[in-house]
């Protein structure tokens, strides 16, 4: 492979021409609503944080403190925990100090420490987005900013507000923080979104067959045979709710983080603690999650698997076979990308951009696929501008979230649109990249005419 730097540079040339059309737009918001929600949330937090101040874990910290507590300070929050109460940490961070993510903060279950998350929870709902949108609006829009030039793996970004960071995961901060937002007075906002994206361009990176088969045969499901190997399940049976549960904890909990560079330990505690709700230690009957007959803790310990410690020890061993027997070719490709670039300095993508300078292992295995999927829809959103602006729309785009494209939508154009988009980015965007050779898909929601974007639903289309 090698740069096609002008290539590249028409690419985001166009891009920062279709983006400045979309900031231009700008997304509805209700005003008065951010206001009144900005001033329940103070009160909320108040009464948090005089609960806290009254129990008998901050007076303690307040007591082994040399300076005032600051109960958002990490530092002084870790120094407490791992250093005074000597609390063994769930997860260390890359200097090898005791983690205060919220992901680990949450599987010391202590009481105290949950109340403190969310406090902290809800301040950044207020100050970051709720306090962010009003601050950024104009005339009862707010024209979040997205650039081109920020990210070294060549990836968009968003500021001022930063329309790819507001919540969607956590219900409660997505009810809170998507319910003033709205489309144009009878227009419905369309959240158009890539399935499996980095997934299947990783795929025209390696190559590897088993990859290549589960993403080309719609009877395979990577993620259901993982569940299957991990949760010591016979058959994963979808019309089980608990089924699909484990199926999407072997989705986010081990598949996804294993292809980012994460490692069986980390995967194992968000199994078994996040995903499982197994405590971090040895377990006995009736924990964890509800199965059909029983609970997680009775299935696995049947399975000879009766604590976190042995569970690590098994994600080992699953690790080991998900590289070297289920995906041989792409860890092959792994090793030969690091060490091209330990020997040049720098890798190049399939859609002409290169990467240069000091670069960690995952860094390199990483950017070229983040960098590649987002030029994916990148080039799509610019394909759709174009059309938009040739024929005249009503419906206009108005921004991007990672992987999906954001419309705000006139309903008698939506199915149009629909055919359109579907067009765009399933055939005419592998048309334009030879490269690509697995088929890509897109799914849909849509919010109601005048419907807020936190009434979004799924349309099958």
């Amino acid at each position: 492979m090698t740069p096609n730097t002008l290539e590249a540079y028409r690419l985001f040339h166009k891009g920062i021409e279709a983006f400045a059309l979309a900031e231009r737009q700008g997304i509805r918001i209700d005003v008065d609503y951010y206001e009144q929600k900005i001033e329940k949330l103070q009160k909320r937090i108040e009464r948090l944080e005089k609960k806290f101040y009254n129990t008998n874990f901050f007076k303690h910290w307040q007591h082994t403190t040399k300076s005032k507590v600051n109960i958002n300070s990490d530092t002084q929050l870790r120094r407490y925990l791992y250093g005074v109460k000597k609390i063994e940490p769930i997860y260390a961070t890359e200097s090898g100090e005791g983690s205060t993510d919220e992901k680990a903060l949450k599987q010391l279950q202590i009481p105290e420490i949950d109340d403190l998350l969310r406090i902290r929870k809800l301040k950044k709902i207020k100050s970051t987005y709720l306090e962010g949108f009003l601050r950024e609006s104009v005339n009862g829009y707010i024209h979040p900013s997205f650039d081109l030039h920020w990210v070294r793996t060549y990836r968009g970004s968003s500021r001022n507000p930063n329309f790819q960071n507001i919540p969607k995961r956590d219900k409660e901060a997505m009810q809170i923080c998507r319910k003033g937002l709205y489309p144009r007075p009878g227009h419905r906002l369309l959240e158009i979104d890539f399935s499996k994206l980095e997934v299947s361009i990783a795929a025209c990176y390696h190559k590897d067959p088993m990859m290549l088969k589960y993403l080309t045969s719609d009877s395979s499901d990577m993620h259901g045979d993982m569940a299957q190997q991990i949760f010591k399940i016979k058959k994963l049976d979808k019309s089980k709710p608990s089924h699909n549960t484990l199926r999407a904890a072997a989705k986010n909990g081990f598949v996804f983080p294993q292809f980012y560079g994460d490692y069986y330990g980390n995967n194992a505690l968000s199994l078994a603690c996040d995903w499982g709700k197994l405590p971090n230690g040895r377990w006995k009957g009736g924990q964890g999650i509800e199965l059909e007959n029983n609970h997680l803790s009775d299935h696995l310990i049947k399975h000879g698997i009766k604590s976190i410690k042995s569970f690590i020890e098994f994600m080992k061993e699953v690790e080991k076979d998900f590289w070297y027997n289920r995906f041989p070719t792409y860890q092959e490709w792994k090793e030969k990308w690091w060490k091209y670039y330990q020997k040049n300095g720098y890798i190049d993508m399939l859609t002409g951009f290169r990467c240069k300078g000091v670069m960690s292992r995952n860094d390199c295995i990483n950017y070229p696929v983040q960098g590649a999927a987002f030029h994916c829809l990148l080039w799509s959103f610019i394909k759709l501008t174009e059309i938009m602006v040739e024929e005249k729309w009503e419906t206009k785009l108005i921004g991007q979230i990672h992987d999906a494209i954001v419309f705000d939508a006139h309903p008698d154009e939506l199915d149009y649109i629909l055919k359109v988009v579907k067009k765009v980015t399933t055939q005419e965007l592998p048309e334009q990249w030879k490269w690509i050779i697995v088929p890509l898909s897109v799914d849909a929601d849509i919010g109601e005419i005048d419907g807020s974007w936190a009434e979004m639903k799924n349309l099958d289309f």
